[in-house]
């Protein structure tokens, strides 16, 4: 069992970039309170870092997230339909609103989130995104998320693509407000709201 002291001896000596980013979702939800309040004030330095990010751990991290969405994408899979590793998939909204709780979470106290959506939303509001922006990866984000929940209820376990079969796909689309015969429809507003949403990834995630 690791102590307290033991983990701020590995943090200060050993921690690497994307072990700060996973901190991003840590948060205490059982067990001893006063434990877990001195845990987080341990690890917010890490993942809140004062002086922002240096020039290499960005590159690191977005280095990290192309190899993972290279090498996770299931073999036959359409990119575009993936709601995890796709464009505007949970992938590319949650590693760019993380990437700017990093930069800016020690100066913005609204960023100092676990969730999602609440960091976007600060995000936001302290002027790191354009309204517009928001909305778009907002919109992609909740989209993924309800095609994975209908995913989960027609076909009794989880999936991050759309499936296959005919039948399933009308129930996702039934589930998703789409009527019968308009399946290519709901296709063809989840690749677009994906690609509107890699827009804004490009552009604050990977700074083109």
């Amino acid at each position: 069992m690791r102590t307290l002291n033991s983990y701020a001896a590995y943090y200060r000596r050993w921690s690497l970039g994307w072990e700060s980013q996973a901190l991003l979702r840590a948060e205490p939800v059982a067990g001893d309170e006063e434990l877990g309040r001195r845990f987080v004030e341990l690890i917010d330095p890490l993942r809140y870092p004062p002086a922002g990010l240096g020039d290499d751990v960005v590159r690191e991290i977005r280095r990290l997230k192309a190899r993972m969405e290279s090498e996770r994408m299931p073999r036959g899979a359409d990119p575009k339909l993936h709601t995890k590793l796709g464009p505007g998939g949970l992938s590319d909204v949650e590693w760019t609103v993380q990437l700017l709780q990093l930069r800016y979470g020690a100066r913005e106290a609204g960023l100092r989130t676990t969730r999602t959506r609440g960091a976007l939303t600060a995000a936001r509001d302290c002027g790191l995104l354009s309204q517009e922006d928001a909305a778009t990866l907002d919109e992609a984000w909740v989209l993924a998320t309800r095609v994975r929940n209908a995913v989960m209820l027609v076909r009794g376990r989880a999936g991050d693509t759309f499936p296959t079969d005919p039948r399933e796909l009308a129930a996702v689309g039934r589930y998703l407000g789409y009527g019968p015969g308009h399946v290519g429809d709901m296709l063809d507003d989840y690749r677009r709201t994906g690609r509107l949403a890699r827009q804004v990834v490009d552009s604050l995630f990977y700074g083109a």
